[in-house]
């Protein structure tokens, strides 16, 4: 029953629960104590008040952002606390008072002193906001100065009106029979620090308080652009819970070799995402700031995503546009007709290119690339040998997506069958359940499928550990995962100072966009403690107990390296699964049919399908306990191939080269326009063949500059 109240007020643990349901009941009980009237119920319903109030707030809770949907938003509570003490007044028969018009007088004027020190704050995060923000890049020539102190901006509202608990204190004091000046005092003290509180903003509204103005910090941004002169862009643009999309591309842009990369976002709820890189990132929300910079260098930008802002930097006919996406599967996303608006398309492998073929939707055969992906050099290939100890089964379903197809995920109609299929084979098995992110964000069965799969997940745990049989595992290497828990408690204490350390700024974007250069020996600090997280959390968990893994870490590929197997759904998932090598299931939610399924569904044809039911799951686990009789090992080999390419050469050396490539296809372009423009005529320059284009274009990829490369050719043309 908790747990369900829980749920239901999307707080996320008993004492959040508790806190609201006190906050909830303490306005009642004031405005009910102010009638009786009883000050010692009065005063303690107010102190719960306040207090729960304040808990909900540091928790950040739900629950506060769904009461000021309300409208009963934090200022509205206030005034009614503040109300209710006028009400207990005049019920002790003080209305008579000049005490009692004082109240009003007070909390009238604090209320109404609300306005200015908002908009004090508002108008100071306002004018504080540079034209873009910047991770790398170095502003130390641009004019930032200091941020109002956190004490005066964070979370400012909240507190400016507990200012009010002063006169609220004294008003009480004053009917509880206390002197008049208690009264006075009291209010005295909430209107001056009020006043304090705002006037203590204001300086920060001069100018030389305030960053430079955003012409002039355009103006830098466009220098800095000329002296860095990028050439490959990783552009994004999406909503905050989809920054996963852009960091997997992050160590590849850093692994670009012989390229100067820049990264350009377009919200700043992304730049705050962001994972670490040392690559330049540069965030611009505005689209004529954008379009007005100067790109002029950049001759090849990458998109991980089709949205609509991406039209932002398709206009600029003197970059190759690609579209290299945020994961390779057989969905429907994978072949949007809007592909063709780019000028190449980057697949993994060859059944990328079948797939826009069959799909036909106007992407040419030619401008399709192969290039492997770079992300998957962290995972470990299987050897081949059987699983030892309790075999570890991942089941890492995808989200419901955007439509109402049954075939985006297997949570909703399968997810119990499955999990419940492998804790209840006749082989002892771990179930690693990791869920996609975006679970429950569109449909509500997916959610409470996913809150049933941890239900059985954890019932089974108390099962097993219950169970007499199992206490002998159970006992082995105790010790050993208590240490590592440990060892685990303690790194993620290191790696919160870090990370703390490197966000210090967080909250002024301004300033952080001048803080926020990498630091090398913070950031090999940082990846060193990653890996020891990631081995000590490994080493932590036991080998008989069935895990939920949720959040960044461990990253979804530590998980394939710590799994012998792995149930999913159509979708990137599976594609990287196939660089293991490990066996894997899918299944069919949409009940096409076996047949049908692995016709329509390229990785599929590698897989032991599923249906809803999952009967055939125990299939799975005899593959990873008895290898020589699994029948899909070939085609598992046949399907990496055709999925991820070939191992040889390595997938950042063969993306590496389709960079170059393309970077020499866009100098070869702008030095024909540029001869042309020398010459007047149109269509391509003279004396221009395909093996001078591609002279011009491996010249171009050493880096020549196109202004005398355009000489070349005129040169060549002269004679």
């Amino acid at each position: 029953m908790i747990a369900t109240a829980i749920r239901l007020a999307r707080v996320e643990t008993g004492g959040e629960l508790a806190a609201a349901l006190l906050m909830l009941l303490s306005y009642p009980c004031l405005v009910l104590a102010a009638l009786l009237p009883n000050l010692w119920f009065f005063a303690v319903a107010g102190v719960v008040s306040y207090v729960t109030d304040w808990f909900l707030h540091q928790r950040r809770a739900y629950l506060i952002n769904r009461l000021s949907k309300a409208r009963a938003g934090l200022s509205l509570r206030f005034l009614l606390r503040e109300l209710t003490v006028v009400l207990l007044m005049a019920q002790l028969n003080l209305a008579n008072g000049r005490a009692f018009s004082a109240a009003i007088v007070c909390f009238l004027v604090f209320y109404g002193m609300q306005a200015p020190h908002s908009a004090l704050v508002t108008l100071i995060r306002n004018r504080r906001k540079l034209p873009f923000g910047t991770r790398n890049i170095d502003l130390s020539g641009l004019r930032i100065t200091d941020a109002p102190p956190s004490l005066l901006t964070s979370r400012a509202a909240e507190k400016m009106l507990h200012l009010d608990v002063l006169a609220v204190i004294g008003f009480i004091a004053y009917a509880k029979g206390a002197a008049t000046g208690y009264a006075y005092t009291g209010a005295a003290l909430t209107l001056l620090l009020g006043i304090a509180y705002t006037l203590a903003l204001a300086p920060y509204m001069a100018r030389k308080r305030l960053p430079a103005r955003t012409d002039a910090a355009l103006a830098f941004m466009d220098t800095w652009l000329r002296s860095y002169r990028p050439t490959t862009v990783l552009y994004f643009s999406g909503s905050a819970d989809s920054a996963y999309q852009v960091n997997m591309w992050l160590d590849t842009m850093a692994r670009l070799e012989g390229e100067r990369p820049l990264v350009i976002l377009r919200e700043r709820a992304i730049l705050l995402q962001l994972a670490d890189t040392s690559v330049p990132v540069l965030c611009v929300p505005g689209a004529v700031h954008l379009m007005n910079m100067d790109l002029s260098t950049v001759r090849v930008a990458l998109y991980p995503a089709n949205v609509g802002k991406n039209i932002h930097m398709l206009r600029v006919p003197t970059i190759k546009h690609v579209f290299v996406g945020h994961g390779d599967s057989d969905k429907v996303a994978s072949v949007n007709p809007f592909s063709k608006a780019y000028d190449e398309v980057w697949s993994a492998g060859k059944a990328g290119r079948d797939r826009y073929e069959l799909a036909d939707v106007g992407v040419r055969d030619e401008d399709i690339v192969e290039v492997g992906r770079p992300q998957l050099a962290g995972i470990a290939p299987w050897d081949g040998s059987a699983a030892t100890g309790t075999p570890t089964i991942l089941y890492a379903p995808t989200w419901e997506g955007w439509t109402d197809d049954p075939g985006n995920t297997s949570l909703i109609l399968a997810g119990q069958n499955i999990v419940r299929g492998l804790v209840d084979g006749p082989v002892p098995v771990r179930v690693l359940y990791k869920p996609h992110p975006f679970t429950g964000t569109v449909d509500a069965r997916a959610k409470r499928a996913h809150e049933k799969v941890v239900a059985i997940l954890t019932k089974a745990n108390a099962q097993r550990a219950a169970d007499p049989a199992w206490a002998a595992r159970i006992a082995e290497g105790a010790a050993g995962q208590a240490a590592a828990r440990t060892e685990l408690a303690r790194v993620q204490t290191a790696l919160d100072a870090l990370v703390a350390e490197a966000a210090s700024t967080e909250g002024d974007m301004a300033v952080m966009s001048r803080e926020a250069m990498t630091d090398p020996g913070l950031a090999a600090r940082l990846a060193e403690l990653r890996a020891e997280w990631n081995a000590a959390y490994w080493r932590s968990l036991s080998p008989w107990e069935h895990k939920v893994v949720t959040g960044p870490m461990p990253h979804l590929y530590d998980c394939f390296n710590e799994s012998d197997a792995m149930v999913s759904d159509i979708s990137s998932v599976v594609s990287d699964f196939v660089a293991t090598g490990k066996p894997y299931a899918i299944t069919d939610s949409a009940q096409l049919g076996e047949e049908e399924f692995k016709r329509q569904n390229t990785a599929a044809r590698a897989a032991l399908v599923l249906d809803n039911q999952a009967t055939r799951v125990g299939e799975l686990v005899r593959a990873v306990v008895d290898p020589s009789g699994d029948p899909l090992t070939t085609a598992r080999r046949e399907i990496k191939q055709y999925l991820l390419g070939p191992d040889t050469p390595p997938s950042i050396t063969r993306f590496t080269q389709a960079v170059r490539d393309l970077a020499g296809k866009a100098e070869v372009r702008l030095v024909q326009q540029a001869a042309m423009g020398q010459t007047g005529e149109t269509g391509p320059v003279p004396g221009t063949t395909a093996e001078a284009r591609s002279e011009l274009g491996a010249a171009a990829a050493e880096g020549v500059p196109a202004d005398e490369l355009a000489a070349d050719v005129r040169e060549g043309n002269s004679r």
